[in-house]
């Protein structure tokens, strides 16, 4: 039987628009999802009739990360780091390197490697209703899907550190005075506020673009695959730790973890 139909897709005046969704899992990522997402983002990164490309969510949420149901079945340290070099990984460099713009449409929920995907995308619209948190230290997991690059990079070292460590629900204001979203809109005015900024990139010069991403990703040094594969490196070490159990328990027992530091 095939896998259940996860991530919509579609077309319309040279901008695609890839939509995750599972609105009753919050578009978190299970296997079937990321596999998904990442043939969708590869299928138009070759696609010369797209110009530019919208990534988004269904119902109140953008994507609130690794499914943490599914993620309760994987104990191992080094499986938690071969997941990220196999699952995420991929998803960020095609975001990062895609030869086209690409705009994260934040309609609600962003939260871990959701959070994360949005950040790996050229330019964030956000619904005045959406919240941001990074989340990884919530169940005393290390970082992944390339936040460690990307939010330094965006908001500064200080401030990545301080999100990172203290994971806390952001509102779109907060997210906006602190440049991890470009625009906030209204609501019933969010639809709109979209398209016509994907509108405005899809009719752009797309080579200069691509040129541009490309440019400015080789400049921000350190490497982007260095960054990846130390957070694969991280997420091993921290996913085989007891904190890291701890907080994923708490997590999916609705209560607060008490870590103890091993």
């Amino acid at each position: 039987m095939p896998d259940t139909p996860v991530v919509i897709t579609s077309t319309q005046g040279g901008v695609r628009t890839i939509r995750l969704d599972r609105p009753a899992r919050m578009n978190s990522l299970d296997l079937n999802a990321k596999a998904q997402l990442l043939d969708a983002l590869r299928t138009v990164a070759d696609d010369p009739d797209v110009r530019a490309v919208v990534l988004t969510g269904s119902g109140r949420s953008f994507c609130v990360g690794q499914d943490l149901e599914e993620a309760r079945s994987v104990t191992d340290g080094r499986a938690m780091a071969d997941a990220v070099r196999e699952q995420y990984n991929p998803l960020v460099r095609t975001l990062l390197t895609m030869p086209r713009p690409v705009v994260a449409a934040v309609n609600g929920v962003a939260a871990g490697a959701g959070m994360a995907l949005a950040l790996a995308c050229d330019i964030r619209i956000a619904a005045s209703s959406a919240t941001f948190t990074t989340a990884f230290a919530a169940i005393g997991l290390s970082c992944d899907t390339g936040i460690s690059w990307t939010l330094p990079r965006v908001a500064g070292r200080a401030v990545a550190l301080d999100l990172l460590m203290r994971p806390r629900l952001l509102g779109s204001a907060e997210a906006l005075g602190l440049g991890l979203v470009h625009q906030v809109v209204p609501d019933e005015e969010f639809e709109g506020a979209v398209r016509r900024g994907a509108a405005e990139l899809a009719a752009g010069p797309t080579r200069a673009f691509a040129a541009m991403k490309a440019a400015v990703t080789l400049s921000s040094g350190p490497a982007l695959d260095t960054a990846l594969e130390r957070e694969a490196e991280q997420i091993g070490l921290t996913g085989a730790s007891e904190d890291y159990r701890t907080g994923l328990n708490a997590f999916l027992a609705k209560r607060q973890p008490a870590f103890t530091g091993r």
